[in-house]
């Protein structure tokens, strides 16, 4: 697992261009499958639009663009870089645009479909995806309120917490710190309690 930058989740943004109206749709996709569908459930919401340019990066080998009929370059191309300019993966944007009868000239359209890209994954809230590991400490119920304290006061995020004749606890932590906290609960502890580092995952991070 490595760190990448993407969106939280789906976000859309308006802006309106000499009356033409820009719509810019973004959303997480794990791969290219994820991708189409979501080009085809925008394309089939916005039927009426004039044009519905996209543009993806599943990853640094997997990146597309298309202009859905704009003049080749002033659509997809443009949302695809400032995907690029991001550092954005698995992340596709759609740009619907519903014309407002005044034409904008290759560089005016090039202009509308960025800021629209733009708008679309400001809402979506763009952000690192990291990789985390659970921690899983089990304890006997003396330690256990003082667990809780400590791990209150470092902010230290507790996953889950089963009580049977030991208290098992599942952190949730980024997997650098995963070895520094595992020798403070051992010391904590003074080596009573049973650490376990659990299975990996991703936490998003906005910023």
């Amino acid at each position: 697992m490595r760190e990448y930058r993407t969106v939280a989740g789906r976000g859309e943004g308006e802006i309106i261009v000499k009356k033409s109206r820009f719509i810019g749709q973004a959303c997480p996709v794990a791969d290219e499958e994820e991708g189409i569908a979501f080009v085809a459930e925008i394309k089939k919401k916005h039927y009426e639009a004039r044009h519905n340019c996209h543009a993806w990066i599943i990853d640094p080998l997997n990146q597309r663009s298309n202009d859905d009929g704009e003049p080749a370059g002033t659509a997809g191309r443009p949302i695809l870089e400032v995907l690029r300019k991001e550092n954005l993966e698995q992340v596709v944007v759609v740009v619907s645009r519903y014309f407002g009868g005044v034409l904008l000239g290759a560089n005016g359209l090039a202009r509308a479909y960025t800021q629209a890209c733009k708008a679309g994954l400001e809402a979506a809230g763009m952000g690192r995806m990291q990789p985390w590991r659970e921690l899983i400490a089990l304890v006997d119920y003396p330690l256990y309120g003082k667990l809780e304290n400590q791990l209150r006061e470092r902010e230290i995020g507790v996953l889950a917490t089963v009580f049977t004749d030991r208290v098992e606890v599942t952190l949730g932590l980024p997997r650098e710190e995963v070895g520094p906290v595992q020798d403070w609960l051992a010391d904590l502890s003074q080596g009573q309690a049973q650490l376990t580092p659990g299975r990996e995952y991703y936490s998003f991070v906005r910023g």
